[in-house]
């Protein structure tokens, strides 16, 4: 509860508020001090977009330190930081408005998967491990048949996208973009209005009474970003070595979809996505 409110109602107010705007500035704040790691978030990320095998838009790291009576543990969901320096964005060779990934005049780094081709570059660059390519599997494959809820449509980017072999967006990147096509209709971003917790707070962090602002500013001594997330045994393959590359193969080799989340007080990409520390 914020001020006798329910925090998804004060942000819905917030949401409604931001669209008047002609730019509003999204932000996430995650207070790790409430999360419970119960994957709430994650599962409704992955109802929500119909997340295919290989791709997980928000995942959640859990961590233990200490040594026995004197443990604790830490959660930390990761999605995309749609950072104000992608280097995702710097890395594809087809970048800017229009094309197969920018950063758009909300704040949100978008891709294109109909200018995307598929390269693995941005995969690569990407120090969160919060892009992959989609390899066209399917869940119920090697099974009599693929279920017909394998085949049902996503609506990312406010566009009808079929589940269909050889269809984009298979073979292109996928990752988090903030849920711009709930956004658009005055809807929260799925993980938000799932977490019990309230551990997520969204918004207009430009906005001085947005809850997002607020939380941001009552908490700053605790603020930290993402420096970069870390998989044992992770390589960085050289652009030469990507092509020919099966999608599994790139997230196997990069360490997708990451172990160890590294925090810092400012990260050079300048994410959007910022945590409260326990």
């Amino acid at each position: 509860m914020y001020e006798d409110k329910d925090e998804i109602q004060v942000m819905q107010g917030d949401l409604k508020r931001a669209l008047g705007k002609a730019r509003p500035q999204w932000a996430m704040v995650i207070d790790l001090r409430r999360c419970t790691g119960c994957r709430a978030c994650t599962a409704a990320c992955f109802a929500e977009q119909k997340s295919p095998p290989g791709i997980m838009y928000r995942v959640v790291y859990e961590e233990e330190f200490g040594s026995f009576p004197k443990v604790r543990r830490r959660f930390t969901p990761r999605l995309c930081n749609q950072c104000d320096d992608p280097p995702c964005v710097r890395a594809c060779p087809n970048k800017g408005d229009g094309k197969a990934t920018w950063k758009d005049k909300d704040s949100v780094v978008v891709i294109n998967y109909i200018q995307c081709i598929g390269c693995g570059k941005c995969v690569v660059a990407c120090p969160y491990k919060a892009r992959a390519l989609d390899g066209g599997a399917f869940y119920t494959a090697g099974t009599p048949k693929i279920e017909e809820y394998e085949k049902a449509p996503s609506w990312e980017y406010g566009r009808k996208w079929p589940r269909r072999e050889n269809e984009i967006p298979i073979g292109t990147a996928r990752k988090c973009h903030f849920c711009v096509h709930r956004l658009k209709v005055g809807m929260l971003p799925a993980c938000v209005t799932t977490c019990p917790c309230r551990a997520n707070f969204f918004g207009d962090m430009e906005d001085p009474q947005s809850l997002v602002h607020k939380w941001i500013k009552e908490n700053k001594e605790r603020i930290k970003v993402l420096a970069s997330v870390r998989t044992p045994g992770e390589t960085r393959p050289s652009r030469a070595a990507l092509k020919g590359m099966r999608a599994h193969e790139i997230s196997q080799l990069v360490g997708y979809p990451g172990k160890v989340p590294v925090f810092a007080e400012s990260a050079p990409t300048k994410p959007r996505v910022f945590y409260v520390m326990p």
